[in-house]
């Protein structure tokens, strides 16, 4: 092969990767000046009803609280669908969730759809909605607060092991994993669980406009198909995402031609940083830098009964 002919090859595969590397770094430009846009307020969607899936366990999520925030003052947004498959979780993160709809809820119309499940902390979030809707089967309900704890002393004195405390208060260390409830702990855990149950109360009896005495006769802890619901108030008609289109047109005028944007929660890094490579850039995000979640001790959450 002569010189000449290796210098021609040469010459092109170095125009290969210039036209590779100058593609590249354009859509990278590109992707982070839509995800900077995007942090402003700024939208080039265009107008669109926003759908916020929620599914598994729920927890106390900033980046979520921070994205339905934004979605009230986004002129695009004309409706939020809340789209729940979930059965519950932590008492903090529904709570935070509820607050966050509600205040998208008090500006632009919000109906919520239950799939399989949407119980306890599930059913909490959807309470700020206009119009609820689930499936026949869907498992609702579940109305209630939980504190679980263990103690093993038991064990310990079988194994020859002793522990100690050292605390501020009789109260500090109750629950304790080495020693039983004291009668006050108990009495001062109950009081937690019913204060945070007699808000969850609050918070259907607003939603839902029942009178509270009925709603404490629903809320027992108990789930509820999606039929019963129906015929006890407490979510609105059988029906999925396409019933809420269309309830969504024929009473707040939203248009079922606009395109439905799930609500994002990927941060500049994982937006400008998609494409090809996001697969498994998703995955080392959420392995090394995503996994903080932290639970509170109190649930909401509705628990299959065993066998």
């Amino acid at each position: 092969m002569s010189l000449e002919t290796d210098l021609l090859l040469d010459r092109r595969r170095l125009k290969r990767r210039l036209v590779f590397w100058r593609s590249f770094s354009i859509a990278a430009l590109t992707c982070a000046a839509i995800a900077l846009l995007h942090d402003a307020g700024l939208s080039i969607a265009g107008a669109h009803v926003a759908r916020l899936p929620i599914s598994g366990i729920i927890t106390d999520d900033r980046k979520l609280t921070q994205s339905i925030a934004k979605l009230a003052d986004d002129p695009d947004v004309k409706a939020l669908i809340v789209a729940i498959d979930s059965p519950g979780g932590s008492v903090a993160g529904g709570e935070s969730l509820y607050r966050a709809i509600g205040a998208v809820a008090a500006k632009k119309p919000v109906v919520a759809v239950m799939a399989g499940t949407a119980a306890s902390a599930g059913y909490m979030i959807a309470l700020p909605a206009e119009r609820i809707f689930a499936r026949d089967a869907t498992i609702t309900g579940s109305i209630g607060v939980l504190l679980e704890t263990g103690e093993i002393s038991g064990l310990l004195g079988k194994l020859g092991v002793t522990a100690e405390a050292i605390a501020s208060g009789a109260l500090k260390d109750q629950p304790s994993l080495t020693r039983p409830l004291s009668p006050a702990g108990r009495d001062v855990l109950r009081g937690l669980v019913m204060d945070m149950y007699d808000q969850f109360v609050a918070m259907v009896v607003a939603g839902r406009k029942m009178d509270p005495a009925r709603v404490r006769e629903l809320a027992d802890g108990r789930p509820y198909t999606g039929r019963q619901a129906v015929g006890l108030g407490l979510i609105d008609a059988i029906g999925g995402e396409t019933e809420a289109r269309s309830w969504l047109a024929a009473n707040k005028g939203i248009s079922a031609d606009l395109p439905t944007t799930d609500v994002s929660t990927q941060g500049l890094a994982e937006r400008t940083l998609s494409g090809t490579l996001s697969p498994m850039l998703e995955f080392v995000w959420k392995t090394l830098i995503s996994q903080s979640v932290r639970l509170d001790g109190a649930w909401a959450i509705w628990q299959r009964p065993p066998g």
